[in-house]
């Protein structure tokens, strides 16, 4: 292993406290830690105990303070509108504390809640900095969302004040968030003092009597200054995503997070003060939070905050135009947009059409990176591609091959190896270390690096249950892979998609991986269905690359005999069908579990993040076709 990376990985678990401290001098403190790592009540660990702070302070006062005034800082690209703003350090700064200051003016205060429902507007960033300028903890709900599942996060909230749009945009249709906002509060036990909604032109929202005008309020307030907040205070809830009944809240803490996302930007991506970065992801999920909003400013640098689609907004060129525009050096996205975009444009035509000097590295996370898109990005953009592996409730990545320390070579299927702090091991059915290549729950040993969570939002035994029990001593992934002899991590699949085929446990991951490798596959899931002969039999769909024209039955036969060739008979891969569309969620993962219980007839629940509810008709339909989805 590289020589400053293997130092760095050394140094980090052996001397937590001396390498985390250091990294910490990145930060202001108003008051520096007591004590840099508590293990004094394990498993609820924290870190930098006794120090004061204020991310907001960090993340734009000090940057202006230092001279950074005029750089910019946001830059707001809507796809939908045609519309970019570019916001600097200095009116960002004075933007955020204005918002901050009508807050205050609605009466939120240090550790209230702030739940925020906005689209990808340049606002919502400034919604997120302005809660963490008064040091109230704020809780983003994806824009959009169902109003039950609002309600939902509304009462484990508990909000005092609720920030949200008129309206979001997708292609080809406006979607009033206000009556969904409505029909949740109409729902929701807990009542907020206030709404304070911004009023988009494409749709106007009626205001009600405890609503107030985004425009109005700000214009009319004064701005607020940082609150000082301590370390191991929360800085924001984020409830997971499929969640049913009480929502599961994952706590971020203000000081952690900031050391390790600041230690991120230089270490894993690259990225120096002053440069662009652009993630292509939604302030609704954990990448957002980390990577469009906090880290880039953190660092110093300028973030793209982009409302659109990879394809249709207008076209597959979408990401190649504003990486030109903005001169962006890094593009973080997921799998699922790269395959989109395959999927429309399967020779990469339309690069040609713009200037991607300034572009350096692609990052791609969220799920799987399967090697056929991992090789086809590689092919097209002729730069490195990285893929790497990280969760809601971990904030940053775990594995990760880190560009700003020493690159390692590529392996294909593999996020590489884990990045200095995160301790990865692989335990089998009983505990006990699986050997290098041996497939096993991918869990980490305690204490957790800084940023990681410390705990579920009011509720310490959710969080030893969810994640703690299984494993006592180690943070429960969820996910299964194997470590290889050189320490690369290879995530194959949840612990959930290992499926049991006649007493042999196999990867619904890896015969994915296979299939994604077809020519005129461009994105594919693989289930485990129920057999009444081996338990579970594996079942794929596949989708079908652009201009592919070929019979489906015949794809589906090359299919079933290339997972035979690859993985063997063991896998008894016997049926596979091409459909139009695979269900997703808005973040871009596949909605495999909800296939599966449709494929064997089982009661379902609408997922809340699904973008669009209409494909699982369509897949009910392909599925009944072939014997499945059909009850007794």
């Amino acid at each position: 292993m590289a020589e400053r990376l293997a130092g760095a990985r050394e140094r980090a678990l052996s001397d937590p406290k001396g390498y985390w401290g250091e990294a910490a001098r990145a930060i202001d403190w108003f008051k520096p830690a007591e004590e840099i790592l508590d293990t004094s009540n394990p498993p609820f660990y924290r870190w930098f105990v006794g120090a004061e702070t204020n991310v907001c302070h960090n993340a734009l006062d000090r940057h202006v303070a230092a001279g950074r005034g005029d750089q910019a800082a946001l830059i707001y690209d809507s796809a939908m509108t045609g519309k970019v703003r570019s916001y600097t350090y200095a009116e960002l700064t004075d933007a955020v504390a204005r918002l901050a200051g009508a807050l205050a003016q609605l009466g939120v205060e240090k550790g209230d809640r702030v739940l925020i429902y906005m689209p990808m507007v340049a606002e919502a960033a400034m919604a997120m900095l302005a809660c963490a300028r008064l040091g109230a903890v704020h809780s983003v709900v994806f824009g959009g969302f169902a109003a039950t599942e609002l309600k939902t996060r509304i009462e484990a909230a508990k909000p005092k004040v609720i920030l949200a749009a008129s309206c979001g945009l997708e292609p080809g249709r406006i979607v009033p968030y206000k009556p969904l906002l409505d029909a949740a509060l109409a729902m929701a036990t807990h009542k907020p003092d206030a709404c304070l909604i911004l009023q988009r032109p494409e749709a106007l929202a009626d205001l009600g009597p405890k609503d107030h005008d985004w425009a109005k309020l700000v214009a009319g307030a004064s701005p607020a200054a940082c609150v000082p907040v301590k370390a191991t205070d929360p800085l924001y809830i984020l409830y997971t995503s499929g969640t049913t009944g009480i929502p599961k809240g994952v706590v971020r803490d203000a000081g952690g997070y900031m050391v390790a996302l600041v230690w991120s930007m230089k270490n894993i991506y690259g990225i120096e003060a002053g440069e662009v970065m652009f993630t292509a992801s939604d302030v609704g999920w954990v990448v957002g939070h980390s990577y469009i909003v906090y880290a880039p400013l953190l660092a110093g640098c300028t973030s793209v905050l982009y409302e659109g689609k990879p394809v249709g907004t207008p076209d597959a060129g979408a990401f190649w135009r504003a990486i030109q525009q903005h001169k962006v050096k890094a593009l973080f996205t997921a799998p699922t947009a790269f395959r989109a975009i395959k999927k429309e444009d399967p020779t990469g035509s339309l690069l040609k059409n713009y200037d991607l000097s300034h572009f350096k590295t692609l990052f791609l996370a969220g799920e799987r990176c399967d090697p056929d898109t991992l090789h086809w990005a590689e092919k097209l953009l002729k730069v490195p591609v990285v893929d790497h592996w990280w969760q809601t409730e971990t904030g940053w990545p775990i594995c990760a091959n880190c560009v700003g320390l020493d690159p390692l070579p590529v392996k294909p299927g593999s996020p590489t190896t884990a990045v200095p702090g995160w301790d990865v091991q692989v335990l089998d059915e009983n505990r006990q270390p699986a050997k290098p290549g041996e497939i096993g729950a991918l869990v980490i040993k305690l204490p957790l690096p800084p940023g990681a969570l410390p705990t579920l939002w009011q509720n310490d035994e959710g969080y030893q249950r969810s994640y703690l029990a299984d494993y006592p001593g180690y943070y429960k992934t969820g996910d299964a892979g194997f470590i290889d002899e050189d320490g690369y991590v290879f995530v194959m699949s949840r612990t959930d998609d290992l499926i049991n085929v006649a007493g042999h446990r196999l990867s619904t991951g890896q015969m994915e991986e296979v299939l994604a490798g077809h020519p005129d596959v461009a994105e594919c899931a693989v289930m485990g269905v129920a057999d009444t002969i081996k338990g579970q039999v594996p079942l794929g769909l596949m989708v079908l690359k652009a201009g592919v024209s070929r019979d489906p039955a015949e794809i589906a036969r090359e299919a079933v005999a290339l997972i035979r060739e690859k993985i063997g008979p063991v896998a008894a891969f016997k049926t596979a069908i091409v459909v139009k569309r695979l269900p997703k969620t808005r973040s871009g993962k596949i909605l495999r579990g909800t296939m599966q219980k449709i494929a064997d007839a089982q009661d379902w629940k609408m997922p809340a993040t699904i973008d669009d509810p209409a494909i699982l008709e369509e897949i009910t339909d392909s599925l009944r076709m072939i014997g499945y989805a059909n009850r007794t």
